[in-house]
């Protein structure tokens, strides 16, 4: 089995990461927090972009899918019953299948995916953190601060160069 890093660098070509999820919401921070930590700590390249989409995928979508993306990968904190903190990197149809319309955002992330992929080349990724609490006006748990650090990691080693941001 390939490990994480392994998975991301098997996206080839151009990625758009979509950071997702409430600021103020315990661990549903964590996509938005991974956003901020890249775009404090990387440059821009031609080979990815970070959106900071918070609580409001949908409102960047278009972007993500239409701009020329081989990937579009949703950053976000998910419940898949697993330890607090554990990583996973779900495809379109994984996602669906996981969340098929269950969703703190106002469209799934599953049916965001479909569509994506449905309007052209982009595939559509979940790289999820297992939350142990979406409690609002908390921190991140230890174990998704952990997960947190590890991505910051694996991501810029990733990219290299970095990332523009928007």
């Amino acid at each position: 089995m390939q490990s994480l890093g392994e998975q991301l660098q098997s996206l080839e070509g151009r990625i758009c990461l979509m950071c997702v999820g409430n600021a103020d919401g315990g661990d549903d921070a964590l996509g938005v927090r991974l956003g901020e930590e890249l775009a404090g700590e990387l440059a821009g390249t031609d080979t990815a972009e970070i959106v900071i989409a918070g609580t409001e995928p949908e409102r960047f979508l278009f972007r993500g899918a239409c701009d020329g993306y081989d990937h579009l990968v949703f950053v976000d904190a998910v419940d898949f019953g697993d330890e607090p903190g554990s990583v996973v990197l779900l495809n379109t149809r994984e996602i669906s299948g996981r969340f098929p319309q269950v969703s703190t955002h106002r469209l799934s992330l599953g049916l965001l995916a479909q569509w994506v992929e449905a309007r052209g080349n982009t595939r559509a990724w979940l790289l999820g953190v297992q939350p142990q609490s979406l409690e609002p006006g908390r921190e991140l748990s230890p174990g998704v601060q952990a997960a947190l650090a590890m991505l910051v990691v694996v991501l810029k080693h990733r990219f290299n160069a970095g990332v523009a941001v928007c």
